[in-house]
């Protein structure tokens, strides 16, 4: 496990560059009275990172003196402290006591917020574990909890309306074992919008649900995949988020539909200055984290019958006025892409387009600034 005295410039960064900079913040702040929490400040204001967003470090194999692998939350985020960032949002599966008090210290020391991640029971023996996962990562200092009812995509892992019901059966059983779970700790579960529920479905099983204690994850280029303005999206869902993946994406033409990417800050279609003052309006508690993740695009089949296997009743205009908005909207140049790059080439720019949004976060839209 990754102790406090990391050597930093072996990842490339100078060493006590954010040390320097909280302490020359503090000089300045003691020559007034009463003394603020600068701590506090930054665990409010500061952009977090979402564990995705290091796709291509996050237990990588790549053999890298510039970019080692992150094999634990310790060790993520001592680095996103560096570059920067206020928190992380990771998972916690497999957390033991003593790790949980390690990063708790860490939390604490660095003045960073904390999220986690976490899998739903499906079925009552699992209960079991997403309690014990609850229970431990609390006492980390974990409050808010991030999930997803299903892991990859519904036009892709679902062929028929029955299937996609039946997905929607045991995810609602799912939801109510977590439900009484998180409400017993009390801790908030955030529910993605994870290119599996349109908006208004979304917002149907957290009322349905009724527990304060159940919200969204709010993501704010998932459903474009869905044939849903992620604009339009993010006003649907602020009102029930208790946490966030900001996010741009760009969108481009292709034979089947479009391309869906998401790319740095600022470079996409996401009205991000609304998205932020929306969020903030609805929970000003809440942290905004990046997940930029650096892939190749998403291919969004829309102009195939199979894509439409699930919308029974999506209506021709929905399609027409995303792929209008695709065309007005459309990338300029080509879409980033990284299966031509070797490892260290990705790890490099992964890391070169994270430092882009945080400096964007910081400068344009004002969260850490």
């Amino acid at each position: 496990m990754m102790e406090d005295s990391t050597d930093f410039q072996s990842m490339g960064f100078s060493p006590g560059r954010r040390d320097f900079i909280h302490k020359a913040g503090m000089a300045v702040l003691a020559l007034s009275s009463p003394l603020p929490d600068f701590s506090e400040y930054f665990e409010k204001e500061a952009m977090g990172i979402v564990v995705h967003s290091y796709w291509s470090r996050w237990n990588s194999n790549v053999q890298s003196e510039r970019f080692p692998a992150f094999q634990d939350a310790k060790q993520l985020m001592l680095h996103c402290y560096e570059i920067g960032a206020g928190g992380i949002q990771v998972g916690v599966g497999a957390w033991s006591d003593s790790f949980a008090y390690e990063i708790k210290s860490l939390k604490e020391k660095r003045g960073m917020f904390l999220e986690g991640s976490i899998s739903l029971p499906q079925n009552d023996q699992d209960s079991e574990r997403f309690e014990n996962e609850v229970k431990i990562a609390k006492s980390a200092g974990v409050e808010v909890f991030r999930t997803v009812c299903l892991s990859g995509r519904r036009y892709e892992d679902f062929k028929s309306i029955e299937e996609f019901e039946d997905f929607k059966k045991s995810s609602i059983a799912a939801l109510e074992r977590a439900s009484k779970i998180v409400a017993k700790y009390q801790v908030k579960l955030g529910v993605e919008n994870h290119k599996d529920w349109k908006a208004e479905e979304l917002v149907d099983l957290i009322k349905n649900l009724d527990n304060d204690y159940v919200g969204v994850t709010i993501d704010f280029g998932n459903n474009l995949a869905l044939m849903e303005d992620p604009n339009e999206v993010i006003e649907l869902l602020a009102p029930y988020a208790f946490s966030t993946h900001i996010k741009d994406m760009g969108i481009k033409e292709y034979e089947n539909g479009f391309l869906l990417s998401e790319v740095p800050l600022g470079e996409g279609i996401v009205d991000l200055k609304k998205a932020v003052e929306t969020c903030k309006k609805y929970n000003p508690d809440i942290k905004f984290s990046l997940e930029m993740i650096t892939r190749d695009p998403l291919e969004i089949p829309c102009l195939t019958k199979e894509y439409w296997a699930t919308f029974p009743e999506a209506p021709a205009s929905v399609m027409l006025e995303i792929l209008q908005l695709v065309k007005e909207k459309e990338f300029e140049g080509a879409l980033p892409k990284v299966s031509h790059l070797t490892g260290e080439q990705k790890l490099e720019l992964e890391e070169k387009n994270i430092l882009k949004c945080l400096a964007y976060s910081k400068n344009t839209l004002g969260i850490g600034a």
